[in-house]
């Protein structure tokens, strides 16, 4: 069955410089569906239609579950009542459940219909992004514009990652990914630059030009943070830019670190039998394996990731060894000036971390075998419990209508 979209009416504020028509339209061009008809009464009869409102802004996890749910009609609260705002129904239903949606008095009575909120059609749990957040749908208006553009922001942000990720890049990331859609410059644009800097980076390490080296490194980090939130809240992602995005991200850290090496002067580590040759071997081996046992969870455990299985995993990901982590030590080790002990710290954290991760991988199949399928533990979060834990308020986001109603 064909299915099409019908946008009704837009909101007059623009959130990182989209209109609400173009955010849906990209939005549903993502979720598959491409044609966006103005009158749905000429709508084939063998179609069916989902139905929006325009002057509100919708998670797109609860757009990509109304596109695969059918019959539905979401309602979301409005003062003590409930106000209809979307729908997917078959075509002969469209034109009774669009007045309904458009708020019509007495349009209720459609047979076959079922009511969702936001939390019921959509999960909770967002496992491309590593976080558990409640979905949301809210009124796009002038005195919110602010809030929810921060809330499009901190919900492109995964909520499992690495410290300097979570810590140190969101505000400036926002205001530079704020300047990228004022001058219109596109994540490709961002991702071809970060490619630049890789290289740059790599190549100053093998120079022993470490400081420059470092610099370039962390601007491409940082860079790597704006391009994906950039594309997220603009809704401009691309397959092409997400796989070079993610080859780059793969490959980049060992070379580096291997260029690292091939920069020092001399190697003199004070431990013995510790040589260069065997500590840049233990770095690219930890760095293979680690990457490895990744895969391998997501490949036979749980699609949501080994860092995301139990909160010790989520915090272990804050300081595993990551390519930002790598740096604070490659960094410390620069201003130390024992440029050749930060390298053999580089070997130990790596081995270590892929040793720790290879004992969570064998308990997750011990889990496994005994209990069933693995289930998240952000799958599991009790938030009408108002469970509070650390775990929680460090790894799952504020929601919107907290956001919203701390602003008013």
């Amino acid at each position: 069955m064909t299915v099409y979209a019908h946008i009704l009416g837009e909101a007059s504020e623009r959130l990182w410089g989209l209109s609400s028509r173009e955010r849906l339209q990209r939005m549903l061009t993502r979720a598959g569906v491409t044609t966006v008809v103005d009158d749905v009464g000429s709508l084939p009869t063998d179609s069916s239609v989902v139905l929006l409102r325009g002057d509100y802004l919708y998670d797109d996890r609860v757009i990509s579950s109304l596109v695969k749910s059918s019959n539905v009609v979401l309602q979301v609260a409005s003062g003590e009542n409930r106000a209809s705002v979307a729908a997917h129904v078959p075509a002969a239903a469209a034109s009774q459940v669009r007045a309904m949606v458009c708020g019509t008095p007495d349009s209720d009575g459609v047979p076959g219909i079922r009511f969702e909120t936001p939390r019921t059609l959509s999960s909770s749990f967002y496992e491309s992004l590593l976080k558990s957040e409640p979905p949301f749908v809210e009124p796009i208006t002038h005195e919110h514009r602010g809030v929810l553009e921060r809330r499009l922001f901190s919900g492109a942000y995964k909520g499992v990652t690495d410290l300097v990720t979570k810590w140190v890049w969101p505000l400036p990331a926002r205001w530079v990914t704020r300047l990228c859609v004022r001058f219109g410059i596109r994540p490709n644009h961002v991702t071809a630059l970060s490619v630049l800097l890789t290289i740059m980076a790599g190549a100053c390490f093998a120079y022993g030009h470490y400081g420059w080296g470092l610099l370039a490194g962390w601007l491409m980090t940082f860079l790597d943070t704006v391009d994906g939130k950039l594309a997220r809240v603009t809704v401009t992602t691309s397959r092409f830019g997400h796989v070079l995005d993610k080859a780059l991200d793969l490959i980049h850290p060992p070379l580096w670190y291997l260029a690292w090496g091939v920069g020092l002067d001399t190697f003199h580590p004070g431990v013995a039998g510790v040589s260069l040759h065997l500590t840049l071997w233990l770095i690219v081996i930890g760095y293979l394996g680690g990457r490895v046992i990744e895969g391998a969870f997501l490949l036979w455990l749980g699609v949501f990731g080994i860092f995301c299985w139990r909160p010790i995993d989520s915090y272990f990901r804050l300081i595993t060894a990551r390519r930002n982590p790598i740096l604070l030590l490659l960094t410390g080790s620069l201003v130390l000036g024992r440029p050749d002990l930060g390298l053999v710290a580089v070997a130990f954290w790596t081995v270590v971390s892929s040793l720790l991760l290879l004992l969570r991988l064998v308990m997750a199949f011990y889990a496994r075998m005994i209990g069933g399928p693995l289930r998240s533990w952000m799958a599991d979060i009790d938030r009408d419990a108002g469970d509070r834990s650390l775990a929680v308020r460090l790894f799952t986001q504020q929601t919107t209508e907290q956001s919203l109603g701390q602003s008013q």
